[in-house]
């Protein structure tokens, strides 16, 4: 199913700041791509966030309808980070020394990843989701799952990007970067305002990665859309006791939290529009542990 393009409130195509026409999902299919369909995960696509560095990290951008924005989608935010308790879910198995979260938080970063990166990244998740995918509003594509064949130019710019997601992740919670493993599964999203045709459609429940995946320690999503411009809704939500925290899509931003029960999160649904990320994480554990994905 092609990416749909949904009119924002007010019935008119939504346009990007400077009169540049949004881009539109449905790019033809690339030579040798094949996709996976939605998989069961796909109910849980909002748990991963792209990391960044520790640069000068700033507050909160604000509230917004009783919520705490953490970063809004019209502005450039160089580093934030909110350091959380952690939870007791790291002491339960085996500890791996300079990787098990001792410091917890959620972090989102705009000067990691360039927007032009992204929007590269995105133009092949339009091409590779173009073959099909759930007819429920949720599809994913599994980039580790040998049914995805790629070109040698998104290999090394995937391999570039999740490098420097992992080591901001290192740098932001002190943790050694050479510790972390790549772990499954890592995935493109789409999701549109289409209604759910099944369980695994409905990606807006609550979730903790580390519960849902296991082999999960740091989670992180880099947004290929924008809020507000490709879609309305699905803002990324953590779900703290007495107050929600929100982070707004834009285009090269990076979302990245400690997987534990101290960063319960979900997606609210997508109102109109058609919102894509990436989500790349990572596990303390080797044996849990994928390599890049490899040209076939």
């Amino acid at each position: 199913m092609a990416a749909q393009r949904r009119a924002g409130p007010g019935g008119g195509e939504r346009r990007r700041p400077g009169g540049g026409k949004a881009r539109a999902g449905g790019a033809a299919p690339g030579r040798g791509w094949a996709l996976r369909g939605a998989a069961p995960g796909a109910a849980l696509l909002g748990s991963a966030v792209l990391v960044g560095g520790l640069l000068g990290w700033s507050l909160p951008g604000g509230r917004q309808g009783g919520a705490e924005v953490l970063a809004r989608g019209s502005e450039a935010v160089r580093d934030r980070f909110v350091e959380v308790a952690c939870s007791g879910d790291y002491g339960a198995g085996r500890r791996f020394e300079g990787c098990t979260p001792r410091k917890c938080g959620r972090g989102v970063t705009d000067a990691v990843i360039t927007r032009e990166e992204a929007e590269r990244i995105r133009r092949i998740a339009e091409r590779g989701l173009s073959l099909g995918g759930s007819d429920g509003g949720a599809s994913i594509l599994d980039l580790h799952s040998g049914a995805l064949s790629m070109g040698k130019h998104f290999v090394n710019l995937y391999s570039d990007v999740r490098w420097r997601i992992q080591e901001k992740i290192a740098q932001t919670f002190g943790i050694s970067s050479s510790a972390m493993y790549l772990t499954k599964p890592t995935f493109f999203s789409r999701i549109n305002s289409t209604e759910a045709k099944t369980t695994h459609d409905e990606y807006w429940h609550p979730h903790i990665d580390k519960v849902t995946y296991g082999s999960f320690d740091y989670t992180s999503l880099l947004y290929l859309s924008d809020y507000a411009e490709d879609f309305g809704g699905g803002r990324f939500v953590f779900m703290d006791e007495g107050s929600n925290k929100t982070i707004e899509p834009r285009a090269g931003r990076v979302s990245f939290f400690t997987s534990g029960s101290e960063n319960l999160h979900r997606v609210e649904k997508v109102r109109w529009g058609t919102r894509y990320a990436i989500t790349i994480s990572f596990t303390c554990n080797p044996d849990h542990s994928i390599g890049d994905p490899v040209l076939t």
